[in-house]
């Protein structure tokens, strides 16, 4: 209504423009090729306007006329740009739908008609990759690296490949070089910071952590964590050759985190070397109230070399309450009280946990208390039987390989901070303590089995 109301204004307001310039007053004198004409000022004026409206639109008609080829070029372009751009959507599509061959003849497709378009020079590699075609994959990728916008995606085609075809050097040089190109590139920073672990070469691992910069907290704990690891391997690397160097390093990884048992006991193993027991006494009481780690209290109970085994027992007693307040403790306590040759005191702490929720260590414990007391070997068979079917212990493990100490490494997989003490959930293992042996003939006793020692039901490092 308004848009209708504004027309009819307008249309009055020309038609009252036109009658009032005709209306004009005074007459206009022309002469053109012998002819005169003397129209009155009005009419000259409208005649004008006409005039220059005719030339205008003969202009345009002739612009037109003249334009029409490249506009019809401009068209076809346009035309051949959407179907490149559909036809490397479908393909990409195609791609991830699982049929690289359609993907890959669609990539061309989409490149024929945006040969500048490196998007589609890019996804024709990756069909090429995932159809198996490396030798054209890798081709199209080396291409792509002469530009800087692909570089850093042809890199990563040509990693995948490598990594697929098993050439691990290779595979690093593309990531270091994709590092070197963005060094915000998560995948090459983590590949070539894998490398460096796996060659132990420490020092240039913990360079690179530090240099990150995590976004939140998680990122933050991550970070001290994997600092805490590392530190700890260079200190284990270091323990014998140079201790000071090594407690250092443990000492770090201490203070990244405070419960880190794997420090501690290096840390303490070198307090005690150099004839520091008080320190690593009073560090290895700090760990064992927060873990409960039962290879910390074996060794706070070896604190002072050259002590008795009733001394051992004494300091046990130190940090462990009575009754026992969990199975590793009740262990640890056995352990030393069997030293001792207190047996009551080792029956005491174990017979809670030899009921249904009975483990190999428990097993093997009781069966050393049997002979050791009252040389019943029937009853210590039994036991070792038990034990034969009876849960196994915490230990440290990692990929499904059991060890007997803490490792930085999985010596499976390479993966750094792989090793964790929880409960083994295949029998693979190595290098892992057998139960003491009960003297009797061999035929008479069952297959003995790997003990490993039990943690609490609480935190774990």
């Amino acid at each position: 209504m308004i848009r209708l109301a504004l027309w009819i204004i307008g249309s009055l307001v020309v038609a009252a423009l036109a009658a009032w310039l005709m209306a004009l007053p005074g007459t206009l004198t022309l002469e053109l090729a012998g002819y005169r004409m003397q129209p009155r000022l009005g009419t000259a004026v409208v005649l004008l306007l006409l005039a220059a409206a005719l030339v205008i639109l003969i202009w345009a008609v002739v612009r037109r006329l003249v334009g029409a080829p490249r506009a019809m070029a401009r068209r076809r372009a346009a035309r051949r740009k959407e179907q490149g751009v559909e036809a490397l959507s479908d393909a990409v599509i195609a791609l991830q739908s699982g049929d690289p061959a359609r993907a890959r003849l669609l990539a061309r497709e989409a490149q024929a008609r945006l040969p500048e378009n490196n998007a589609a020079k890019l996804l024709e590699a990756r069909a090429d990759l995932a159809m198996g075609d490396m030798p054209a994959a890798r081709e199209h990728y080396r291409a792509l690296i002469a530009s800087d916008k692909t570089a850093l995606a042809a890199l990563t085609g040509l990693y995948d490949q490598a990594r697929a075809q098993r050439r691990e050097d290779a595979a690093l040089t593309f990531a270091r070089k994709a590092l070197s190109l963005s060094p915000e590139s998560g995948w090459a920073a983590e590949a070539v910071f894998d490398d460096l672990v796996r060659r132990g070469q420490w020092a240039e691992a913990v360079a690179m952590v530090n240099a990150e910069v995590p976004a939140n907290r998680e990122g933050r704990a991550q970070k001290r964590r994997r600092q805490a690891v590392i530190e700890t391997a260079r200190a284990r690397e270091a323990e014998t050759s140079q201790p000071l160097a090594a407690l250092e390093h443990a000492l770090t990884a201490l203070k990244l985190l405070p419960d880190f048992v794997p420090a501690a006991l290096i840390a303490a193993r070198i307090h005690i070397n150099q004839g520091e027991s008080r320190k690593a006494m009073s560090l290895l009481r700090r760990i064992w109230r927060s873990t409960g780690h039962p290879d910390v209290a074996a060794l706070y109970a070896h604190a002072n070399p050259g002590a008795s085994a009733v001394d051992r027992l004494k300091r046990l007693k130190e940090i462990i309450d009575m009754p026992p307040e969990h199975r590793a403790a009740a262990m640890a306590l056995a352990r030393g009280a069997i030293d001792a040759y207190d047996w009551p005191l080792a029956r005491d702490v174990l017979m809670p946990y030899a009921g249904p929720d009975l483990t190999q260590g428990v097993a093997s414990l009781m069966a050393e208390i049997e002979e050791g007391e009252k040389g019943d070997q029937g009853k210590a068979r039994e036991w070792l039987a038990r034990g034969l079917r009876a849960a196994r212990d915490p230990a440290w493990t990692a990929d499904g390989l059991v060890s007997d100490e803490w490792e930085p490494i999985s010596p499976v997989t390479g993966k750094l901070d792989a090793f964790e003490w929880k409960v083994p959930v295949t029998s693979n293992s190595r290098a892992m303590p057998l139960p003491p042996a009960v003297p009797q003939p061999v035929e008479d006793l069952p297959p003995a089995t790997p003990v490993l020692p039990l943690a609490p039901a609480g935190n774990q490092q």
